[in-house]
């Protein structure tokens, strides 16, 4: 069992709500934390055709006759239930009755919103941190976690990534996406993904993806929301605050997991990562990435955003999760030291009220330092925070 952040957070829900949702990628390791976690409840999985079969024939006895300390895992595939133990957990008012997970995030979250709303304790799992890796006792580097990403059984089973993304891929698409779209556009789906991973880290095209694709814009918006709903990609949106500047509206797409954005961009090995022109989007998409994941793991709701104004100034990342230390970040996939990465600190911070303690660049260094009064991360400091 590899020690997992969001573990606290999950306990916590249990104490305040009688139920307690776990959703996140699938593969991200759900199953294996809330049974690790709830050991002493009951564990049943919905996705056993006989245990299914019994919740759809019953589904109000199916939990009356079961321990009001209950793990449902995808819980999405009997949507019966959910009115069942909104009926049992409002008849005890205890907390932590049930705990629900499942793959399929937007059913999902769809019962729980229209059946549950405000008993509810939702948490999100993504997959492993580069700290939940070294604390793990993994020798790995950033820049091997930036290509092999963090789904859990890619590190426990020291699956081959080029083999674990394909059949990722596959099932993703074939399990949770396969209800939503025509059939006919499965592949129009995949050549969707392609484009999101070439376009990562730059401003969102609807139009111009739709365009390339070959289907309507209207088409490309709803896959979008499949893609974030399913947690593969998330948009980062632009800063907007009280400045004399104009500044840009359009949000920016970034991947919850550098492997597979790697794997997209085919991109198999250290040394193809190394000459790759994408090895700069792939570290800032990590260095965004696991600030999303450091924060939602510790149950924070992540205000992360980028700021670009009309003069085409620009700086990666404004992370305001924490209103009484926000933070104004540069990211650099370079490992040599310039001053200059830090040019645009000053004058954005001012104009945001970002202190200078708040301010600094993020490397693929060996070490961190301070020149000049910003700090200079190294990837693995700022990845351990």
């Amino acid at each position: 069992m590899i020690g997992r952040t969001l573990s606290s957070f999950l306990e916590d829900n249990a104490r305040w709500y009688p139920v307690v949702s776990v959703t996140g990628p699938r593969q991200s390791g759900k199953s294996t934390l809330v049974q690790y976690v709830f050991s002493d409840y009951e564990y049943v999985n919905l996705e056993d055709e006989a245990t299914r079969n019994l919740a759809l024939a019953d589904p109000a006895g199916f939990i009356r006759e079961r321990p009001a300390r209950l793990v449902i895992d995808e819980a999405q595939r009997v949507p019966e239930l959910f009115s069942a133990i909104q009926v049992a957990s409002d008849a005890s008012g205890e907390a932590g009755q049930y705990v629900l997970s499942g793959s399929q995030n937007f059913l999902l979250l769809k019962q729980i919103g229209q059946t549950l709303a405000g008993r509810v304790g939702i948490c999100r799992l993504l997959p492993l941190s580069y700290r939940e890796c070294i604390e793990h006792g993994e020798k790995t580097t950033p820049d091997a976690f930036m290509l092999e990403g963090g789904f859990p059984r890619l590190h426990v089973a020291s699956i081959p990534p080029a083999v674990f993304f394909e059949n990722y891929l596959q099932t993703y698409v074939e399990r949770d996406v396969a209800g939503y779209i025509d059939a006919r556009s499965v592949a129009a789906f995949r050549t969707l993904l392609g484009l999101c991973a070439q376009s990562c880290g730059s401003l969102l095209n609807v139009s111009r993806l739709a365009g390339d694709v070959g289907v309507a814009r209207a088409t490309i918006d709803s896959w979008l929301s499949i893609l974030e709903s399913s947690y593969v990609i998330f948009r980062l949106h632009p800063y907007h605050a009280n400045v004399r500047k104009r500044l840009t509206k359009t949000p920016k797409v970034y991947f919850y997991d550098t492997g597979l954005l790697c794997h997209l961009l085919g991109i198999r090995t250290l040394e193809q990562l190394r000459d790759s022109p994408a090895r700069g989007t792939v570290f800032e998409n990590l260095v965004v990435a696991e600030t999303l994941k450091r924060h939602l793991h510790a149950g924070r709701a992540p205000e992360l955003y980028f700021y670009r104004d009309d003069s085409k100034i620009e700086v990666d990342l404004v992370d305001v999760t924490n209103r009484s230390a926000p933070e104004l970040v540069e990211i650099k996939s370079t490992t040599t030291f310039r001053a200059e990465f830090a040019r645009h600190l000053a004058g954005v911070g001012d104009a945001l009220g970002i202190p200078e303690e708040g301010r600094g660049v993020v490397m693929r260094s060996d070490a961190s330092h301070v020149a000049g009064g910003v700090k200079f991360w190294s990837a693995h400091d700022w990845l351990m925070r």
